[in-house]
């Protein structure tokens, strides 16, 4: 097979370029720029394009398939001539599906926690040694990248996003999988620019339970309110189970699960609520609970999911990828919970289109309330790149609902505020979709123990 990648240097496109050069397939690729990792990695395999940018001279009816990424504009002369020639064309969803028609699929869907979830399930699936592919969306420990497709594999597990596939086809990625297993960890708000009321969001769930295959299996989460009433009004010939957060205690800064007081490596109520979802997938694939709760203590979590940057005895210091409304509220909830007697620090970096809109940033109402120093940061330069108007201080202040918070658009005014701050019996979080303006925070947490 040959395939030519257009827009190769993203997160999942790489990753599935890569894949499918180990099967044996012949890959080539295009992009007008391409950030490390992505650059290294695909050097690594001989697959980097030796000119940025676009040519049309790259696609010929040589080609198998292109496979188009959301990078990509409409008007991108690749695509334009892959059209011109009646070349087969794939969004990336699509063609995970075309390698995996043929096995159980488990997909993974959800406004928060997606990651987690699908990163549990492979996790446990490793640790027993089973055949598997995936998609996900972090890079995992043990794991070399982000997706695996083989002939073999007889279940692929993947992490279904709703945003759209291609910019030539507007369905939500996780419709495309057409599941046999499927997960949904709840519903908030995103992706305004797509989804412009709450109601054209939700609806994208609905439609992803009946793409689900008949007979096949839904687990959600109770807790969700929203997410309940679809389900249960929804008419899809599945079976359906909910889970809630497990039975656990904190003792000393550590999760518990009971009754066998199972020590987790992880914590906070989503990622048990997490937890939860990934244990009913690995019962739909024959691994039992204690087999699971062997295999889960040694779970760390994923990549920029809480991820500890340094840690000693009376601070530590995370990142997060935390950057919705809800996604802020759990993640500030669970280090205040995990560490009741620490002062928390938490730095939220907007930076998605949603964020950075005026209309959506009331949603953010309340959401660092428990923290106990509230910084916002936006890099001036995100507004301008989006052509979107900027905030003001009080904008925002007005938006969280919260006097104490403290804004800053500029990197080293924040990182010189934040060096000065006393952590002694204290933690700092750092939440981002981006990276604070280039910030190296393994660097600023060493800077604090100095």
């Amino acid at each position: 097979m040959r395939i030519h990648f257009i827009a190769i240097g993203g997160s999942a496109m790489h990753n599935l370029a890569i894949a499918l050069h180990k099967k044996g397939y012949q890959i080539s690729g295009s992009d007008d720029v391409i950030f490390e990792p992505a650059k290294s990695r695909l050097d690594k395999y001989g697959l980097l394009p030796t000119e940025m940018g676009w040519d049309e001279n790259r696609i010929s009816n040589n080609l198998d398939a292109v496979i188009l990424g959301m990078h990509a504009r409409m008007d991108n002369p690749e695509l334009l001539k892959a059209q011109q020639l009646g070349v087969k064309i794939y969004s990336y969803p699509e063609y995970i599906y075309e390698q995996s028609k043929n096995k159980l699929r488990v997909v993974i869907g959800g406004s928060h926690g997606k990651t987690t979830i699908t990163s549990m399930i492979l996790h446990v699936l490793n640790y027993y040694k089973r055949d598997f592919d995936y998609l996900v969306g972090a890079q995992l420990a043990g794991f070399e990248t982000m997706v695996k497709v083989t002939e073999e594999a007889p279940i692929m597990i993947i992490e279904g996003d709703e945003y759209l596939s291609s910019p030539i086809d507007r369905r939500p990625k996780f419709h495309l999988y057409k599941a046999n297993v499927a997960v949904i960890s709840g519903i908030a708000w995103d992706h305004i620019n797509v989804f412009p009321t709450y109601a054209d969001y939700t609806s994208q769930f609905d439609k992803f339970i009946d793409t689900i295959e008949n007979n096949g299996t839904l687990i959600y989460c109770e807790a969700d309110v929203d997410l309940n009433e679809i389900v249960t009004q929804s008419k899809a010939n599945v079976s359906k189970i909910a889970y809630a957060i497990p039975a656990h205690e904190i003792r000393n800064g550590i999760t518990y699960l009971l009754p066998e007081e199972t020590a987790l490596k992880i914590f906070g109520d989503h990622n048990l609520m997490n937890l939860n979802a990934a244990k009913l997938v690995c019962k739909q694939l024959e691994i039992d609970e204690a087999e699971f709760d062997a295999a889960i203590s040694s779970f760390t979590g994923a990549a920029k999911r809480l991820e500890v940057i340094s840690a000693d005895e009376s601070t530590n210091v995370y990142k997060d990828f935390a950057h919705s409304p809800s996604k802020l509220k759990a993640t500030i909830d669970a280090v205040k919970g995990q560490f009741a007697n620490r002062k928390l620090v938490a730095c939220i970096e907007l930076h998605t289109f949603s964020s950075l809109n005026k209309d959506f940033l009331k949603e953010y109402i309340g959401a660092m309330d428990k923290a106990d120093e509230a910084i916002v940061f936006i890099d001036i330069k995100s507004f301008e790149q989006k052509r979107m108007e900027p905030f003001s201080e009080d904008d925002v202040q007005q938006a969280f609902a919260n006097p104490k918070l403290k804004f800053f658009n500029d990197a080293a005014k924040l990182k010189a505020y934040l060096l000065s701050l006393n952590y002694k019996n204290a933690n700092l979080l750092m939440m981002s979709s981006g990276n604070y303006a280039g910030f190296d925070l393994p660097e600023l947490a060493a800077a604090l123990k100095r």
